[in-house]
């Protein structure tokens, strides 16, 4: 998305002059001849960056109370003074407020374009830079070779470089704003900002609030919102379906006309926003018992994605760990630990309910614990006892169960709940659990029949870039 600049002065050759400048750079510009035409034309649509005049004739504020109240609503807002009647008193004291330059008039045209091209950069990186210690925790990419992740991959890379809202269910902890994450950085929107907000960790009424931001009755002491931070870029709305009717109501106005007001205002505020969201709630239930407009699911549904739960994608949890290890070592001064093939399996097996998070705390967890002989690699003993003490599969092999039965049933017990595991932990694929066990593929397939056993279908994923019905 192309820079929107606003210039403001009070002299139309100037405002004229610098406006041909820029809209021949390619940037969209827009002109105020007054600090309250200035304010006005912010409330409406917040710029990338302002040229702004120290002193302009009139009965509205002077420049430098127009820069406090710019930084006031936006503190990385990029303002450019100029001047035709400046002292170096002056030129500092608007930088010490915080303008990014100050050019006194006349100056050079080459001068003016170099110092907008820097400072639309400066924004950039600092925006970048956030948007790194916010991801410092999580992989830039989704981790997985599974069908399930493959699937997902592929319709975010066909997804992202168009402008569509995508909706991502999935269960808490699969990574739905990585996902989100990873849609922004490849669209086309990927050098405008990031902004996350979660539904479900806000109180009704300031929900509001921190999506639209506030002004007073006097259209003053602005406090821009989620949307507006997001204008350029792209907005992720987590937990969407935990948001409030009323709210939903003005979401449903803004992905409409792409206009709000903010909490106390008058005016409209003009934004441009691709909207991403995320649920753990079947929406369609929601809908139907009234806590969720159905309107409003088929605007944010455009494209709709779901995450799987880890234990639909076993096979990638080895990757997944080694990944989650790695950061680790760079991050949190561990050292690299290699984990042995029956712990692995375990691991594997255990059904995950808090997904990759879970996942990602439990690798942590074993990393500090482990410490004696650190150069060994972690075993059964290391793991944490939620994982060895819980069920396999979709039973339970312990004594307390198998004492009462024949040899001949319990050893049919353990072959059934033991091959019902391998075949989940190699995600359903029949060769690859045949080749881990030692069994002929057709073998195998017998001892699943005789074992009642069903034979595996290869695991669907619905909902994946295809519309649900409501």
């Amino acid at each position: 998305m192309q820079a929107d600049i606003l210039i403001v002065d009070d002299e139309p050759d100037i405002r004229e002059l610098v406006a041909e400048l820029l809209e021949d750079e390619g940037y969209d510009v827009r002109t105020a001849n007054d600090g309250q035409a200035a304010l006005n034309a912010v409330a409406e649509r917040k710029p990338s960056l302002v040229i702004l005049d120290v002193w302009m004739k009139g009965q509205g504020p002077d420049g430098l109370s127009v820069l406090t109240s710019l930084l006031d609503l936006d503190h990385h807002l990029p303002v450019i003074m100029i001047s035709g009647h400046s002292t170096i008193e002056m030129a500092v004291k608007a930088i010490q407020n915080g303008a990014y330059e100050f050019l006194e008039k006349p100056f050079k045209s080459e001068r003016l374009r170099l110092v907008v091209r820097r400072a639309l950069e400066a924004t950039r990186l600092k925006r970048e830079n956030s948007t790194l210690k916010a991801q410092s925790q999580h992989s830039p990419e989704l981790i997985g070779q599974s069908a399930a992740m493959s699937s997902v991959r592929n319709v975010i890379m066909r997804a992202a470089p168009t402008n569509s809202r995508i909706l991502i269910h999935g269960p808490a902890g699969s990574g739905k704003e990585l996902a989100a994450r990873l849609i922004h950085a490849h669209s086309l929107r990927a050098d405008g900002p990031f902004v996350a907000i979660n539904a479900a960790a806000m109180t009704p009424d300031l929900m509001e609030a921190e999506l639209f931001g506030t002004e007073d009755a006097n259209g003053q002491q602005r406090r821009i919102g989620a949307f507006e931070e997001a204008h350029g870029g792209t907005l992720y709305l987590d937990e969407v379906g935990d948001m409030p009717m009323e709210t939903q109501a003005k979401i449903l106005r803004v992905l409409l006309d792409q206009r709000f007001r903010r909490v106390g205002g008058a005016q409209d505020v003009r934004v441009d926003v691709r909207v991403v969201s995320s649920t753990s709630k079947d929406l369609r239930q929601e809908i139907q018992k009234g806590d969720f407009r159905e309107d409003l699911y088929h605007r944010l549904a455009v494209v709709p994605i779901r995450m799987p739960a880890l234990s639909e994608r076993r096979e990638d949890i080895p990757m997944l760990i080694k990944d989650t290890m790695r950061r680790l070592t760079e991050t949190a001064n561990l050292k690299l630990r290699e984990i042995d093939d029956e712990a692995m399996a375990v691991l594997q097996t255990y059904s995950w309910p808090g997904n990759v998070r879970q996942l990602r705390n439990i690798t942590e967890r074993m990393m500090i614990l482990a410490t004696d002989g650190e150069d060994r690699a972690i075993t059964t003993d290391d793991l944490p006892s939620e994982i060895t003490g819980a069920e396999v599969g979709q039973g339970n092999t312990g004594a307390e169960r198998v004492i009462s039965l024949s040899l001949r049933e319990a050893r049919e017990v353990f072959e059934r709940e033991y091959l019902t595991a391998q075949i989940a932990r190699f995600g359903g694929n029949i060769s690859r659990t045949a080749a881990f066990i030692g069994m002929e593929r057709s073998a195998l397939h017998r001892k699943l029949k005789s074992l009642k056993v069903s034979d595996p279908k290869p695991r669907q994923t619905a909902g994946v870039g295809e519309p649900q019905k409501v």
